[in-house]
């Protein structure tokens, strides 16, 4: 039997980059759909975008467009995406204009980066560490960040902080006319 030839696109032992970056499309679908996104995928390859995100809150509605990053292999002990697409022969960087958020997906560990791309403009090259325990890594704080997209809560919950106060008369009973505490009827 003869060995595949390396360029062909299905020798397995070579990757095939097209096909990891479809993967992982699906893999976003999936994920975006059990978080209850309403999802869109634009007709044709041409626009800057993978799919468009409808995060449904009411009464109006907000659209993002994501732009899907996949990598596979660690280099210098990261894994690195570009937040870059071609135009001709050169590389540009994705601004507000072309999309709003990157979904990065490091593969073998199924992890995804919700970067907005205001983060990615000025510094393109993505480098992930999600290996390492350091927090303080540019990009870690947007790992499994999927938050980003999901609307405001219409009621957000309030949080209400209490302390002891120290000059409180201790064994002070309050009288049931004191104006400062309103104590319920019983029933």
């Amino acid at each position: 039997m003869s060995k595949p030839h390396p360029s062909r696109p299905d020798d397995p032992n070579r990757p095939n980059t097209k096909r990891t970056g479809e993967r992982s499309e699906a893999a976003f679908l999936y994920q975006a759909s059990q978080r209850r996104f309403a999802i869109s995928k634009p007709w044709g390859d041409s626009e800057r975008y993978d799919f468009i995100l409808d995060n449904r809150p009411q009464p109006r509605v907000k659209l993002f467009r994501i732009q899907i990053k996949c990598t596979d292999c660690l280099r210098a002990d990261a894994y690195e995406t570009r937040a870059t697409y071609t135009v001709g022969k050169r590389r540009a960087v994705y601004t507000k204009r072309d999309i709003d958020f990157i979904a990065a997906h490091v593969v073998p560990l199924n992890i995804w980066y919700i970067i907005p791309v205001e983060v990615c403009t000025p510094r393109p090259m993505l480098r992930f560490y999600p290996h390492r325990k350091a927090k303080r890594m540019r990009l870690e704080k947007y790992r499994e960040a999927w938050y980003l997209l999901d609307p405001p809560l219409p009621n957000p919950p309030i949080t209400i902080h209490a302390c002891i106060d120290e000059s409180y008369p201790e064994g002070y009973e309050p009288e049931d006319d004191d104006p400062e505490i309103d104590f319920p009827e019983p029933q």
